[in-house]
């Protein structure tokens, strides 16, 4: 069956755009590219090609046909990109489409992932009966995850990584929520910005950390509700996609089972992951053209 996938690509790239490198060396070109594009649409790689063709092309090759991608209404450089001519030629069978997240009167950008994902869903009503797959748009999730989600036997399902194996710095490590499972790996509970003794408790029984980099398979008419009564986040005031969840684990337990995988996920998020990616994906996709 043909995969179903929607990557949240509407944020505003704020994090990259004010962010700073260190790498004096640079191409300057990479740099006008982080200041001016969606992060996604930077181009990177031997063919110095968007960081999204990247994670399609993952996609692509682990099953998903029907793709989804969330824009914001003041960039259309994603959707004018994957509608050219030129782009189609790398997934002839992949089917994009697009939905557009607003931005409320009075902000500067939109009201967070929970949002994102209601007006894909509102907009793709025939996916109600089924499960799909949601993902940022700017981390590289390998095949091997997505086959995962694509292929797992529940209706909603996690991928589950060990803090320990995504190759970042400690700091940055250090802020990602943990979650907590049951005996039978079952979602529990995602704790955002956990201290130290909720991080301890958060162990399973090989003492491993496990952390959520926002990859989900999702029951559209379990997720849907939640989606639609999410408050804004006290302090951030967006609409979080972990909340929604938190939401229906509590109301449907033993509902979203936690596969742990350990292994690297490339980020994306500020011009100091720019090199880093860079290297990545001249050596793990010297071919894609």
């Amino acid at each position: 069956m043909n995969g179903k996938l929607i990557i949240l690509a509407g944020g505003i790239s704020s994090r990259m755009k004010k962010s700073q490198s260190s790498d004096n060396d640079m191409d300057q070109q990479l740099i006008k590219d982080a200041e001016l594009k969606s992060k996604t649409m930077i181009r990177l790689g031997e063919n110095e090609r968007p960081f999204l063709d990247y994670l399609l092309f993952n996609a692509y090759e682990s099953g998903y046909r029907e793709v989804v991608i969330v824009i914001n209404e003041k960039d259309n450089s994603i959707k004018k990109y994957y509608e050219s001519r030129n782009s189609r030629k790398l997934f002839p069978e992949l089917s994009i489409s697009y939905v557009v997240q607003p931005i409320s009167d009075g902000r500067e950008k939109p009201l967070g992932t929970a949002d994102a994902l209601f007006h894909a869903l509102k907009l793709n009503s025939g996916w109600s009966g089924f499960s799909f797959t949601v993902c940022n748009s700017d981390n590289l999730y390998s095949q091997f995850v997505f086959k995962l989600m694509h292929e797992s036997k529940y209706q909603n399902a996690m991928i589950d990584y060990n803090r320990d194996g995504l190759n970042f710095e400690q700091e940055r490590i250090e802020k990602f929520s943990v979650t907590k499972k049951d005996d039978e790996g079952f979602l529990a509970d995602i704790i955002e910005k956990p201290t130290v003794d909720e991080i301890e408790s958060s162990k399973d029984k090989s003492g491993s950390i496990g952390v959520s980099m926002n990859i989900f398979k999702l029951n559209y008419d379990m997720i849907f509700p939640f989606l639609e009564i999410i408050p804004l986040h006290p302090i951030r005031k967006e609409k979080e996609l972990p909340s929604a969840i938190k939401m229906m684990i509590v109301k449907f337990p033993k509902s979203l089972y936690a596969y742990p995988v350990s292994e690297e996920v490339p980020d994306l998020t500020s011009k100091e992951d720019i090199s880093k990616v860079k290297m990545y994906l001249e050596k793990n996709f010297p071919k894609l053209s």
